[in-house]
């Protein structure tokens, strides 16, 4: 009969962490199951001796690794922590500022001496000038893309990679990426609000949503700010490895979130939205999707077992601000569709696009929430990475002809 053992002592046995232990089985290395309280995991203490004796999976060669110990964010029982803070929790009760704060020094901050988050004059002159070249219906991703290399030009310490300096250039790269869009529809932020939140939220509301969906794009914010190692988040880890510059970083990580299977998802979602004449036409957009063999963006999440707690609680957030919204009542009827077809729960990224639609945004708005949110977590790896002085330097496995003699 098999032995199941918990968490704390699968990873004592095999002299890990408890995160490593967690990104082993959200890359497959390792199957858990429920325990009795349906809650936590318990692992089948023969595979854990296997794989001890195995050695854990990783490259004996320097540098080559394909597991990353980090500090930062834990995904275990369908939880999402930063530094063991439970993500919803915070999205609930702090602002973007102070997580992103806890992500890149262990604090929240000192509230007596914050300040708002500010780029130089020279920055948001440069930022703004590169993305006003774009054609007027460029994304706002896509202008993210060129305001983050324009405003590295203007920072000639940009190469200075210790610690405070990195959280300094990354608070004033945040501000210039909202600061240097364009406003979407001639409404100021509120007066008074110089959050990230407050000052975002002009850049992508047509007109001046009310306060509950303000709240639901900050908390939309926090809860994007990072999630371990996604795709975008690795190539950023790979780039700060070898002393890219937190600009580059940053750029790193945009061009990979554009994907359509990552942070991209979000604009996919926002034309499955837009494309229903409303409630009663989601089974056909649904169902039309099906047909051609495509996926529904926004569904699904392969580390989650019962659904993603971002969306969850994002949803929750936009159904309580505008409960009659119209848009709403058209995403409501495509997850009642999707439920009918067995389809998978609902992730971060319909979530945004929710929020979008109902809050009035501009096409690709939920891009640019992700991407300026997880600008943050990009760069809280990226100090990781510049501690730890190794390149990271997978080797991979030729499957090409035999060499020719």
């Amino acid at each position: 009969m098999a032995e199941w053992i918990g968490a704390v002592e699968a990873a004592e046995r095999l002299g890990i962490k408890q995160a490593s232990l967690y990104s082993y089985v959200s890359r497959g290395v390792l199957t858990p199951r429920r325990g009795a309280d349906g809650r936590a995991s318990l692992f089948d203490a023969a595979e854990i001796e296997g794989l001890a004796r195995r050695g854990r999976p990783r490259r004996a060669r320097r540098g080559a690794e394909l597991v990353i110990e980090s500090e930062l964010t834990e995904i275990s029982d369908d939880q999402l922590r930063f530094r063991g803070h439970d993500a919803t929790v915070l999205a609930a009760s702090r602002s973007f500022e102070e997580v992103a704060s806890l992500l890149w020094t262990d604090s929240f901050g000192d509230p007596a001496a914050r300040a708002p988050w500010q780029a130089t004059s020279e920055a948001i002159a440069a930022g703004t000038a590169a993305q006003a070249a774009l054609p007027p219906d460029t994304y706002p991703l896509e202008r993210l893309q060129v305001i983050v290399p324009a405003v590295a030009a203007t920072d000639r310490l940009r190469l200075h990679l210790d610690r405070p300096a990195v959280i300094a250039a990354a608070s004033c790269l945040i501000a210039a990426m909202v600061d240097c869009l364009p406003p979407a529809g001639g409404q100021p932020a509120a007066a008074g609000d110089w959050s990230i939140t407050g000052r975002l939220a002009p850049k992508l509301c047509r007109t001046r949503p009310p306060a509950g969906l303000v709240g639901a794009l900050r908390a939309a914010l926090v809860l994007a700010a990072d999630h371990e190692l996604a795709a975008s988040t690795l190539a950023a880890r790979v780039a700060a490895s070898v002393r890219a510059d937190p600009y580059a970083v940053v750029g790193t990580g945009l061009g990979t979130m554009s994907g359509a299977l990552h942070g991209g998802a979000s604009l996919g979602a926002e034309v499955l939205l837009a494309s229903a004449r409303g409630p009663a036409d989601a089974p056909r957009v649904v169902g039309e999707l099906l047909r051609r063999g495509e996926r529904i963006p926004g569904l699904g999440h392969f580390v989650y077992q019962t659904g993603d707690p971002r969306a969850i609680l994002l949803l929750d957030l936009v159904r309580k601000a505008a409960p009659a919204s119209a848009p709403l009542a058209v995403a409501e009827a495509v997850l009642a569709e999707a439920r009918r077809r067995a389809l998978p729960a609902p992730n971060i990224e319909f979530a945004l696009a929710v929020l979008a639609a109902v809050a009035g945004m501009i096409p690709g708005a939920g891009e640019a929430v992700f991407a300026i949110a997880r600008t943050a977590g990009w760069l809280a790896h990226a100090l990781e990475e510049y501690a730890r002085a190794t390149p990271i330097r997978p080797r991979g496995i030729y499957t090409g002809r035999p060499a020719i003699s």
